[in-house]
């Protein structure tokens, strides 16, 4: 038989707690009760009464040890003798038997924000990623009774799944022609959430929501890639402003044309395309020269 078939995860049922304002009345009356009958058994000098209400006030002391409070959005996973019988959700005092163990569990988001960690990305660098994420218990047994700890539970797949994540995609793509970590942080957090659900369900916990909250190249990286990215960005700009260039002057020889305002020939537009390429690509305010006499 296989190690799967012999593990067998464990699942939340609703089968245990009463109402406890019901026995806080039973309680009520036990006592009553228990102070009518020694009363009663001091004044008859009876022992029988006596011994009657001293069996009614150890009934009551039991029914009183059965008493606990759930507040909003906990639960209480109840065992007996070790073993699982349902988990109680409702809200106010609750009554169990006695030999009835409550093990209290809270229902509510929890906000965890991870620790830098450093991770290879897809092409290798080194990048530094911390993740935040919302999660809460969904299943109350699997929490209490298949993980050791479901928080440090919680604190360690996360590290694993932020690592998972940021060696699938590259920190960052010139070309803008890939999925990256710092490109498409919607896609990649919606990834990482999905990865982050299908580890913690073993746990009965849920993610609500992630995402990064620091993305960074290592220090002994970030100079260089800084500079690739200065000069990405001035590369780009130069094909912009190149492209912009080519064709103001082809729009300006097709006018000149158009309206016969000069005759060119093939060398004058070639000079004409130089001057015009050098005012509107360079980076200095030009000086314009007059020219009154012939090209030639």
């Amino acid at each position: 038989m296989s190690s799967e078939a012999l593990r067998r995860p464990s699942s939340e049922r609703a089968n245990a707690g009463s109402n406890g304002l019901l026995m806080l009345v039973v309680v009520v009356l036990l006592l009553l009760a228990a102070g009518g009958a020694v009363i009663a058994g001091l004044a008859s000098r009876s022992p029988a009464v006596l011994i009657a209400g001293g069996a009614i006030a150890i009934v009551m002391l039991f029914v009183i040890a059965g008493f606990y409070m759930l507040q909003p959005n906990e639960a209480a996973a109840i065992t007996m003798f070790g073993a699982y019988k349902g988990s109680d959700r409702t809200n106010g005092l609750r009554w169990t038997l006695p030999w009835m163990s409550k093990a209290k569990i809270s229902l509510r988001a929890n906000n965890l924000i991870s620790q830098q960690i450093k991770v290879n990305d897809l092409r290798g660098n080194p990048v530094e990623i911390a993740a935040q994420l919302v999660w809460r218990v969904t299943d109350t047994a699997q929490a209490l009774f298949d993980v050791d700890d479901y928080r440090l539970f919680v604190t360690a797949q996360v590290e694993v799944a932020v690592r998972t994540i940021g060696a699938r995609y590259p920190y960052d793509d010139f070309e803008h022609k890939e999925v990256t970590l710092r490109g498409d942080h919607e896609r990649v957090s919606g990834e990482l959430r999905a990865e982050l659900i299908n580890r913690l369900a073993v746990a009965g916990i849920t993610v609500d929501e992630c995402g990064f909250t620091h993305l960074a190249y290592a220090p002994e990286i970030a100079g260089a890639m800084l500079r690739r990215q200065q000069a990405a960005a001035v590369v780009a700009a130069r094909e912009t402003l190149v492209s912009g260039a080519v064709g103001m002057v082809e729009m300006a020889l097709a006018k000149l044309s158009e309206k016969k305002v000069v005759e060119l020939d093939e060398e004058r537009k070639a000079a004409m395309v130089s001057n015009l390429l050098v005012v509107l690509c360079g980076e200095r305010d030009t000086q314009p020269i007059v020219n009154a006499g012939s090209l030639y």
